[in-house]
């Protein structure tokens, strides 16, 4: 029983750390959202920090219990976790001021009041194993155990950092690589909510509800009073609920900027390549970030290729943007939080066609276009390799990174043992 317990009190600690590792920024995005909604908005500078913080934590606890070093403090830390989020979780639960807790990122996504349950049942296991700590058998020795968790607390800092500066080795949101962001937008409406209409009427001031089926069709004594509709089973919601796009744009040279009607479906349905530059907020794109971008869009224009800058900057501060770099860039206006959600680099650069995915690259990953000669259409970089085999490779030389030092660590313990 305690060795099952620690396996899962462990491995939840470990997955729960490990993926949201994966996408650092958005665990902070997270920690924003809660942040929000205690109403502590002048924190946000502290997000960031704290959801590396939080993630190399909780990865290197899952880690420590799995191993059994230092058995008693890392089990004192887990309950002091437990402790935090049990109640907090039970409040947001009561409460719902966020839909999607983040516990486990946007790899695996559970309800506010799984979540809860889910965090009873590892405080019950801390519990457990904290009056059976001594039963816990340690894979490594007293002399090993400091290396080990010296590793393990480095490998989890430097992965989450990677992810962080880098694009994310795996992408669990629904603007991957080869996504279709109208089939996205869309859901089967056999699998979506079902929906009732309620009719009241009223007879001799007393109201009465009443269905599509029972409606008082033959009596007239029954007077019309209001309808409405509610949910009698909740289904599916589509991936992508909230893609907008407008353009920003000034009427002449010295006007003033303004968002302009719709051009979702344009945009999406345009049957050519188009370069498309995220950057959710303009203020935070540093000078030395443009020439990437520019090179694109220079070679878009080359090439006949839509370019366009999608922001979540208000006309005004696009105009007092444009007006110090004077980018001549086609601007977009779509919501911060889909824009967050597209890519996590600030800025990023996605490749679209048809409405699909094709490639999409973090500031770091943005091609030199000022070297590429040949199209699109004749170029590797409209021929990613396939997402699910590119995430697994990587996902294997992750684990060959972390299990060969431990497994080499374990090795030169028994050969010192054996001597």
């Amino acid at each position: 029983m305690v060795e099952f317990t620690r396996l899962l009190v462990g491995a939840t600690f470990l997955f729960s750390g490990f993926v949201k590792a994966i996408d650092p920024s958005g665990f902070a995005y997270k920690i924003e959202d809660y942040l929000i909604a205690f109403q502590l908005v002048e924190l946000f500078p502290l997000a960031q920090p704290a959801a590396l913080l939080m993630v190399v934590a909780e990865f290197a606890l899952g880690v420590m219990l799995l191993l059994g070093v230092y058995r008693k403090w890392t089990l004192r830390l887990i309950g002091l976790f437990m402790l935090f989020y049990t109640p907090l979780t039970l409040w947001i639960a009561l409460t719902n001021p966020v839909e999607d807790c983040g516990c486990f990122g946007d790899a695996f996504i559970i309800s506010n009041w799984q979540t809860f349950y889910k965090n009873l049942l590892l405080l019950l296991g801390t519990l457990f194993l904290l009056l059976n700590w001594r039963k816990i058998k340690p894979l490594f020795s007293s002399e090993s155990a400091p290396l080990a968790t010296i590793f393990t607390i480095a490998f989890g800092f430097f992965f989450s950092l990677y992810n962080l500066f880098h694009y994310p080795i795996m992408d669990f949101r629904p603007y991957h690589v080869g996504a279709n962001i109208p089939a996205q937008m869309q859901v089967d409406p056999e699998k979506g909510d079902l929906l009732e209409t309620i009719f009241i009427y009223s007879k001799e001031g007393v109201e009465q509800e009443f269905t599509e089926e029972n409606l008082p069709w033959d009596d007239s004594t029954w007077t019309y009073v209001d309808a409405r509709t509610r949910v009698v089973r909740e289904g599916e919601n589509p991936a992508i609920e909230d893609f907008a796009l407008a353009p920003i744009y000034r009427e002449d040279a010295d006007g003033e900027w303004y968002v302009g009607g719709d051009v979702t479906d344009l945009i999406l349905s345009e049957p050519s390549y188009q370069l498309l530059m995220i950057a959710y907020s303009l203020e935070g794109v540093r000078e030395g970030r443009l020439d990437r971008f520019i090179a694109a869009r220079d070679y878009a224009e080359a090439h006949d290729y839509p370019f366009y800058l999608f922001t979540a900057s208000s006309p005004q501060e696009v105009g007092n943007w444009e007006g110090q770099h004077q980018t001549c860039f086609q601007f977009i206006q779509a919501d911060e939080r889909e824009l967050k959600t597209m890519i996590r680099s600030q800025p990023g650069l996605i490749l679209l066609k048809g409405g699909v995915i094709i490639n999409k690259w973090g500031y770091h990953g943005v091609p030199r276009f000022n070297e590429v000669n040949a199209s699109l259409e004749d170029s590797r970089l409209a021929s990613p390799p396939d997402r699910k085999r590119a995430e697994a490779g990587r996902l294997g030389i992750t684990a060959l990174l972390f299990l060969v030092p431990l497994l080499l660590l374990k090795g030169r313990e028994q050969r010192l043992l054996k001597h």
